[in-house]
């Protein structure tokens, strides 16, 4: 039986504009085309520009008044300022959920773990990144606290931009599948200390990783380069 409550049309819309944020298919700095999405997803404007609200609240799109909404950008500084608080909350959500998670929660990351190094080796990023995005989302809800939970979320958008173009390297996909085996293994023995070590490493890796890629194009946002 599955206890997971339904997805909303609403939620289902704001997940595939963030999809098209995270994956730089809507580019940043770009405008939001609202009646080409309109068309795509069969919405009318009210609700994607409820979606678009929700997203701008996350720090992924800036409203523009009367003049729609554009793709926001990430800056070296918006990563020194997230991703250390980011850190310490995954590390609290890794310590809370060792105590807390159950034993199918336990099955279900570690499925979710193997079906993400498949993608990692077939170098599918697309899916990779969704199935680790969802192993962090797990650890998180094992944790069981609503108040960490949403300070997570308003993070969360940006971050996971950030951590998609980190995954752009092929070097740093090799890094994360070996930092994602120490998290299994600390959650898998209950070590919330060594969990909470682990999670706070594995972000700080990944904020260099995309530090490096703005030094390197100082002049725009990180763009895609074959894995």
């Amino acid at each position: 039986m599955n206890d997971a409550a339904p997805v909303s049309l609403h939620d289902e819309l704001v997940e595939r504009l963030r999809e098209l944020i995270v994956e730089s298919e809507l580019e940043p700095g770009a405008r939001v085309p609202e009646r080409e999405l309109c068309e795509r997803f069969s919405v009318s404007r009210t609700p994607l520009r409820e979606a678009l609200k929700v997203l701008a609240s996350e720090g992924l799109l800036e409203l523009l008044p009367r003049r729609g909404a554009r793709v926001a950008r990430l800056t070296a500084a918006d990563l020194d300022e997230m991703f250390p608080v980011m850190g310490t909350l995954e590390a609290l959500a890794g310590e809370l959920a060792c105590a807390r998670i159950t034993e199918a929660e336990m099955a279900e990351v570690r499925a979710l773990h193997y079906q993400m190094v498949l993608h990692a080796t077939r170098g599918e990023l697309p899916e990779y990144f969704r199935l680790n995005q969802r192993i962090h989302e797990a650890i998180m809800a094992a944790a069981r606290n609503p108040t960490l939970a949403r300070l997570y979320r308003g993070l969360a958008g940006r971050v996971r931009r950030a951590r998609y173009l980190a995954n752009m390297s092929k070097a740093r996909w090799d890094q994360a599948v070996a930092e994602h085996e120490a998290i299994l293994a600390a959650l898998e023995a209950r070590d919330g200390a060594a969990l909470g070590r682990v999670l706070e490493a594995h972000l700080r890796n990944k904020c260099e990783t995309v530090k490096e890629s703005f030094l390197a194009k100082p002049d725009k946002e990180p763009g895609h380069e074959s894995p």
